[in-house]
């Protein structure tokens, strides 16, 4: 029966890890990246460019600018990224069973990448929302701010003012820009990885540092039009009589193709890529971190997973050397 109960909290961890995981990263990566992200909503919002945007928060609204809405911002990486990466981890294991252990092709990644970006998404809309209204919210004229003081006050005052489902106000280019970004940056990376490592025989830090920069680039280019959709639905608010300037996501996506045309969905793109490869190499190093688990004979099993593939030592202490 012991041996039972030992079996069962030992098989505890490996199940909870990709979650606990993936949310610590990502809170840890924003307060990194929170400033950058400040400066790309403020220039989907038509601020200027980022040096005028940055020039004139720091003249304007100080250093502390920059992390205006950071608690929406945390709150967002611990509900959103805990079940993006959480599933997305558990979805590639359960296919590299099904797959006998080989590495998954491309498709696969992306399919893997597309669902884990929806449920992640449908958790983190809420806060998403919170974190865009935040930021945009010295943009406003002063009549027209809302003045949250933190994520959770932003949410309290969402649901007393505008109902429960305004907490899902965006949702729909929530989801197609997690789906998106999720698919263009974990399938990529992997992919890249894999080429670096295996083609090319770079070392550790020189991979992460490519398949990084990679994995933002095209995560960037396939997620930005949705994202600046997302910004303009969760941040406008109605006019005099009560009419919002979009519908909804598509009339939001019509007229600015009508308005800028395609690139304009594109506003902030070398932004926006700066922003997303420093968080992919935060997150990426924290997330294939593993603390070592007692096996039943009392040894510390270190398991070092890879996406696509896994080696695994053992040692009864001391350092572990991981050789591929």
């Amino acid at each position: 029966m012991a041996e039972e109960k030992k079996a069962q909290s030992a098989g505890v961890w490996p199940t909870v890890k990709p979650f606990v995981n993936g949310g610590a990263s990502g809170m840890l990566a924003t307060c990194v990246i929170q400033p950058i992200d400040m400066v790309k909503v403020r220039i989907q919002l038509g601020q200027g460019s980022a040096a005028t945007v940055t020039k004139n928060m720091l003249r304007e609204e100080g250093v502390g600018a920059f992390y205006k809405g950071l608690s929406a911002g945390l709150l967002r990486q611990a509900t959103y990224t805990t079940a993006r990466l959480g599933s997305f981890k558990m979805l590639t294991n359960k296919a590299i069973e099904a797959n006998d252990g080989k590495p998954l092709p491309l498709y696969q990644k992306a399919l893997c990448g597309l669902t884990a970006g929806a449920i992640g998404a449908c958790f983190g809309s809420p806060a998403d929302l919170a974190l865009i209204r935040m930021q945009a919210d010295a943009t406003l004229p002063v009549a027209q701010r809302r003045n949250y003081t933190n994520a959770f006050h932003a949410l309290y005052r969402i649901v007393a003012d505008e109902g429960v489902l305004a907490l899902w106000k965006g949702a729909g280019p929530t989801v197609v820009r997690a789906m998106a970004l999720n698919m263009g940056m974990l399938a990529s990376y992997d992919q890249s990885v894999e080429f670096c490592k295996d083609s090319l025989g770079l070392g550790e830090a020189a991979t992460v540092l490519g398949a990084s920069t990679v994995s933002g680039f095209f995560a960037a280019a396939c997620s930005l039009p949705f994202d600046y959709v997302k910004t303009q639905i969760q941040k406008m608010q109605p006019d005099a009589s009560g009419k919002y300037p979009y519908s909804g996501s598509l009339d939001c996506a019509m007229k600015t193709l009508k308005a800028g045309g395609p690139f304009k969905f594109y506003t902030g793109f070398p932004v926006y890529c700066v922003r997303i490869a420093p968080h992919v190499m935060v997150f990426t190093f924290l997330y294939d971190l593993d603390i070592p688990q007692p096996d039943s004979e009392g040894r510390e099993k270190n398991r070092v997973v890879e996406r696509g593939h896994f080696s695994e030592t053992w040692s009864n202490g001391g350092l572990i050397d991981c050789v591929k």
